[in-house]
């Protein structure tokens, strides 16, 4: 399985012949995508500018946006209802999936922007996570202290953190260190993309931190 990184929440997974993108922006969060990205589905975590631009994704793909069980291709994905950003008293609340992509050998999971902690209830109904892909810098998902919370609910094997302020980031949110300091991570390399196999998952959590890749 190879993962690459956009920026913000968006990333491109392949495994075998599916191609998988997560939460395609548009342009008004800083981020440029690169031209010509295809993938065979599209998941869109909630309705943001940041999260849903599935036009600029080729191929015809087929889009998820809501929780549920699907199979795509030979994934099978599950979409989790949740919910995103801090809710003033008397205001609608903002819906969330976090998608959970199973492939066989490897589980995959994709939190968008999850706010709070998961309760008992949505972390069993999830299978047990290789690799979880985390909202660490605020600005209505979780800041580094509930990502440590969620990563110690889901024990994955990796966490790449997601959705924190960058040189490109227009939004407001918190700096990567931040992040890496809750973790107890003192030192990291970016990779500019990540290849996972089962056998060569780690024994204890690591945090990988994978280079933004733009247009």
């Amino acid at each position: 399985m190879d993962i690459d990184w956009y920026g913000q929440s968006c990333f491109r997974i392949k495994e075998g012949n599916v191609t998988i993108i997560t939460d395609p922006y548009d342009k008004s969060i800083g981020y440029t995508l690169p031209k010509g990205l295809r993938a065979d589905f599209v998941t869109v975590s909630h309705d943001a500018p940041g999260h849903a631009h599935v036009a600029a994704i080729k191929g015809d793909p087929k889009v998820l946006t809501r929780p549920g069980e699907y199979e795509v291709k030979g994934v099978f994905v599950t979409g989790i209802q949740t919910w995103s950003g801090a809710v003033a008293k008397g205001e609608a609340k903002e819906e969330n999936t976090v998608f959970v992509f199973e492939f066989g050998e490897l589980t995959v999971c994709h939190l968008g922007d999850l706010s709070k902690p998961l309760t008992q209830a949505q972390v069993e109904s999830m299978p047990n996570v290789d690799v979880l892909m985390a909202p660490v810098g605020g600005g209505g998902a979780l800041d580094s202290d509930k990502a440590a919370e969620v990563i110690a609910q889901l024990e994955p094997r990796i966490i790449i953190p997601m959705h924190y302020l960058t040189q490109h980031c227009t939004l407001k949110l918190d700096p990567l260190p931040k992040f890496l300091k809750a973790m107890g991570v003192t030192e990291h390399e970016p990779q500019e993309s990540l290849r996972v196999t089962r056998s060569g998952l780690p024994e204890e959590a690591q945090v990988i931190v994978l280079e933004c890749k733009q247009g």
